[in-house]
């Protein structure tokens, strides 16, 4: 692991703006071609987590390192991890007045600075970097390419919503996706689930019977509505779909689970919707409701992200019909984060400052080298390019896909689309690297 002294604030400059950090990154140069033969540099653009569980989860570079001859280098995204301003988690995280400096402006910055450092530390001028991302880190490798060209030859975008805003709100919304992948998988369990939540309001409603859903659930502590519950299980169907990949295949596990009919025991429709909670997270003495949100510093930071600029409006409209409608409420949403923060977002910012709207006829003539990646059944899909824009402005679906897996590692259980998915991409990339070298030699000449 390495740390690069990272200025706080690239965009003013007031004393307090020249204060720095440590920022961590990586870097593999096993199978380098070296400087000489300007060998490419693949670059990973940290999302939000920590850089060791990237180094552990992303295999795209690592499968790919020695085909290209590449230098691989991944970077940790600020305040994530231990690429901590103000010196510690603590600090950072505190308030508004710290967290105000973690926004994807910055990281995008963040990101050119110490690509630009490894390639004077390597005397290495003209290797061409491609960046790659998922999720937001997709979205952040895509507007790195059409923010930073002269920087990055061109990006691999897996896995990224970047019209999922209020400016350019897609068609239909996550939740469809995740009703979908269940209904295909099963109607009987999405039948289940889609009963299931009156009743556990009705359950709710009854003498004790918070304490009674407590027990049947076996939650961890006692239950303060029906609420806690309802989105507890939310977060288990959501995180099924979207990570809804072999060996395992979540969702079918969970509605394995969901219509069984043990021996010997009668069970009733909360028993059935229970047993798919053991099926996902495992038999435990007993679950916490809160498991999918524990106040973890990613989780905190994100939680800023999400209340400041990356405003994604998420709900349950009337065709998520595994799940009661209950659209996305901009003023409600808006009012919540000024409360908890004392600053309210700006839900127009991204679309303002990248562009983003009409993006297939600006994009047409501005943008080149981007590949944007997404699997039909994530759910986070619903907000990616769908559709080529030019020649190498591609999008590349895929049916079953689930989120950023092709970035993820190989394994010899991998689906054939899946190998063809990832040969396409490797291909269009060393297309770029090709065009690039030649134009090279040219300049040179």
């Amino acid at each position: 692991m390495l740390y690069f002294n990272q200025n706080l604030d690239h965009f003013t400059f007031t004393p307090k703006s020249y204060m720095t950090f440590q920022q961590r990154y990586a870097i593999d140069s096993k199978h380098w071609g070296g400087a000489k033969a300007n060998a490419p540099i693949l670059a990973f653009l940290g999302e939000e987590s920590s850089l060791d569980s990237d180094l552990s989860a992303i295999g795209f570079l690592r499968d790919n390192g020695p085909r290209f001859k590449a230098l691989l280098v991944y970077i940790e995204h600020r305040y994530y991890g231990k690429s901590m301003p103000f010196g510690s988690a603590e600090e950072a995280l505190k308030n508004a007045s710290t967290l105000g400096y973690l926004n994807a402006e910055q990281a995008l910055a963040d990101y050119a600075a110490i690509l630009l450092h490894v390639k004077e530390k390597y005397s290495t001028k003209h290797s061409p970097i491609i960046v790659i991302g998922g999720s937001y880190g997709g979205m952040l490798a895509a507007w790195f390419r059409l923010k930073y060209p002269h920087i990055a030859l061109g990006a691999l975008a897996s896995s990224a919503p970047l019209l999922y805003f209020e400016d350019i709100r897609p068609k239909v919304g996550y939740y469809y996706i995740v009703t979908n992948v269940f209904k295909k998988t099963s109607e009987r369990c999405y039948n289940t689930i889609r009963r299931s939540w009156q009743e556990i309001d009705r359950v709710a409603a009854t003498p004790n019977g918070l304490l009674i859903l407590s027990k049947k659930f076996k939650t961890c502590a006692p239950l303060n509505g029906s609420f806690n519950i309802k989105d507890f299980m939310d977060s288990i169907y959501a995180e099924a779909v979207q990570y809804n990949r072999g060996p395992s295949y979540w969702v079918t596990s969970v509605c394995n689970a969901i219509n069984a009919n043990p021996p010997n025991r009668k069970i009733d429709l909360l028993d059935r919707i229970s047993a798919g909670v053991v099926a996902l997270v495992g038999n435990r003495s007993c679950y916490d409701t809160n498991m999918f949100a524990q106040p973890t510093n990613n989780n905190i930071a994100w939680r800023w992200q999400s209340c400041s600029e990356i405003v994604m409006p998420i709900g349950y409209d009337k065709q998520d019909t595994m799940f009661p409608t209950s659209p996305f409420n901009m003023t409600s949403f808006i009012d919540g984060c000024e409360s908890y923060y004392g600053v309210p977002p700006r839900p127009h910012w991204i679309t303002t400052y990248f562009g983003i709207q009409d993006v297939k006829l600006i994009l047409r003539r501005f943008g080149s080298n981007i590949i944007f990646s997404n699997g039909l059944s994530d759910p986070y899909s619903v907000g990616g390019v769908l559709e080529d824009i030019s020649d190498t402005l591609v999008a590349m679906m895929t049916k079953n896909g689930s989120h950023c897996q092709d970035i993820g590692l190989k394994s010899k259980g991998d689906p054939e689309w899946l190998v063809m998915q990832r040969e396409e991409e490797i291909n269009i990339i060393d297309s770029w690297i090709s065009t690039y070298q030649k134009d090279l030699q040219i300049l040179k000449s």
